[in-house]
């Protein structure tokens, strides 16, 4: 698998300034994918986080993982054209900074999935070391104004 931004719009909602994913370099749908984020420094978090210091907030690089899971997730047949919410964060651990100039290799890999609920493995790169890592959950939602759970319950991803 391998998608451009473009490709990726089809796929999943998100838009400027929150699309976290550059490009999808690598993956199998319904299996895991593997993204890149080119930070950069005219990006709007760098505003206040922080001023002088840029750093990429923990929570954005944590959507950027979870993105790149929800592209393999939503690139399904059966899943095209829906929603991946968060359910949940485990395990997440922050182990270097992210600043502008940074290449973020992202990568999801989908572990299980019961109904529209299901888990992964998700984990952060910079020039092959450990940014960021955890175990993301993730429940599946019909995507439209007629949703009846609309407002409620897991974040959007």
């Amino acid at each position: 698998m391998y998608l451009e931004t473009k490709e990726i719009q089809k796929i999943l909602p998100h838009r400027f300034p929150f699309l976290l994913v550059d490009r999808i370099v690598d993956g199998e749908e319904g299996k895991w994918a593997q993204g890149r984020k080119c930070v950069t420094a005219n990006e709007l978090q760098y505003l206040g986080h922080f001023p002088g210091n840029p750093i990429m907030p923990g929570v954005l690089i944590l959507e950027a993982l979870a993105q790149t899971g929800a592209v393999a997730l939503l690139s399904q047949e059966e899943n095209k054209g829906k929603l991946a919410l968060f359910g949940g964060v485990k395990r997440a651990r922050f182990r270097r900074q992210v600043v502008p100039g940074d290449v973020l290799d992202l990568h999801c890999e989908l572990e299980a999935q019961k109904g529209p609920v299901g888990f992964a493995k998700a984990k952060a790169l910079v020039d092959g070391k450990v940014a960021a890592e955890a175990e993301l959950s993730f429940v599946l939602v019909d995507n439209g104004p007629e949703d009846e759970n609309a407002g409620e319950g897991p974040q959007g991803s």
